[in-house]
């Protein structure tokens, strides 16, 4: 007979295995049949699995966790948080669906009230009097229309918009950088602990990752991954809320942008959304109206976690990658796209298993 607990400790304790990211957990997985065959695995079948490097292979084959598996579930539970595997019915089926999605999330709440898709509010932290407005009242109409609303959890455009949704009663997901024990921002502790008790928070990272810059454009693949649309209300020409409208690209999600008054630099990254396909959003309507949205299947199984056939960006930016490593700043200058579109485009490729980052910034084709 099957136990629960054990199933749950053999997903955790693949996870907490370093280099075994979403693809290489889903690789290992569908090879061996389930997380626990695979850390059950003979070296030699390890190390002939194609794509998995050898020092990964090595550390499966050990069992060289980051942590003590039965005592990070302890912690876990003793945090009142849950681990909800790709597998298990409570996984967010949209969420399910996207290239390389977490294969377990940590969870405190409930995530019941996003399971038909929510609708995320992403935007700057150097919020403006306007910004704070329209968050705000979209919060506000999206709550009281029954949808969830995901953001980041982040200072200014993400902060309102969890409060206002629980404001009016609604559902909110917050979705962090970090581990579900750690509190960033710091004045944000009590919003954790409101979104806990009437929504939930979300993290794929292990208890005790420090909120990391490199985690946060990874973090916002689940943001637009949880989410039908994702609605930028206000951003700067580099702001990582690009990042997450460029993520909901590629999950086929669509992205709204909200304008703002002309030559306001909080408002450019906003236009410059617009100038490039974004619906512009002037009021709720535009997401709730019948037809705003196009419905997304959410009875489907997950789809297999495949190598994608790459958009033209990436196959560019991918060209000019080889065994040597390159700085980021070079691939910018030589893609010419912006420095954002470039951090979004390899985050996807290293997910992938297509492209490695090295210390400094550098990058080398896988």
């Amino acid at each position: 007979m099957a136990n629960p607990r054990r199933e749950i400790l053999d997903w955790l304790s693949l996870r907490l295995i370093p280099g075994v990211g979403s693809v290489t957990f889903d690789r290992l997985r569908r090879a061996f049949g389930s997380p626990g065959a695979a850390l059950a695995a003979p070296l030699k079948a390890l190390c002939s699995l194609a794509g998995l490097k050898e020092e990964v292979a090595l550390a499966v084959h050990r069992r060289a966790f980051q942590a003590p598996p039965e005592r990070e579930l302890e912690r876990l539970e003793k945090l009142g948080a849950r681990v909800v595997t790709l597998l298990d019915p409570q996984y967010p089926p949209l969420l399910a669906r996207i290239y390389a999605p977490p294969p377990l999330l940590f969870v405190r709440g409930g995530l019941a009230g996003c399971r038909e898709g929510g609708v995320a509010l992403v935007g700057s932290r150097d919020m403006t009097p306007y910004g704070r407005r329209v968050t705000e009242g979209l919060a506000r109409e999206l709550a009281q229309a029954g949808v969830s609303v995901v953001s980041g959890l982040a200072r200014g455009v993400d902060t309102v918009a969890h409060q206002a949704s629980l404001n009016a009663g609604g559902h909110s997901v917050g979705v962090l950088g970090c581990g579900l024990n750690i509190t960033y921002p710091p004045e944000n502790g009590r919003l954790m602990a409101r979104l806990a008790q009437e929504g939930a928070v979300v993290s794929e990272f292990p208890l005790g990752t420090r909120p990391q810059a490199a985690n946060f454009p990874v973090r916002n693949r689940i943001i637009s991954g949880l989410s039908r649309a994702v609605v930028v209300v206000e951003a700067g020409l580099k702001s990582g809320s690009l990042i997450t409208a460029r993520h909901a690209l590629d999950q086929n999600r669509e992205v709204l942008a909200v304008p703002g008054p002309v030559g306001t630099p909080s408002s450019q990254g906003c236009h410059e959304l617009i100038r490039q396909g974004a619906r512009l959003l002037t009021s709720a309507q535009d997401l709730l109206a019948p037809g705003a949205l196009p419905p997304l299947e959410t009875d489907a199984a997950p789809a297999p976690v495949q190598p994608p056939e790459l958009p033209t960006p990436a196959a560019e930016l991918l060209g000019l990658l080889g065994p040597v490593p390159v700085h980021v700043d070079v691939l910018v200058r030589e893609s010419g796209l912006k420095p954002q579109e470039v951090t979004a485009l390899l985050v996807n490729l290293e997910m992938a298993g297509l492209v490695d980052q090295r210390p400094g910034k550098h990058y080398i084709r896988s």
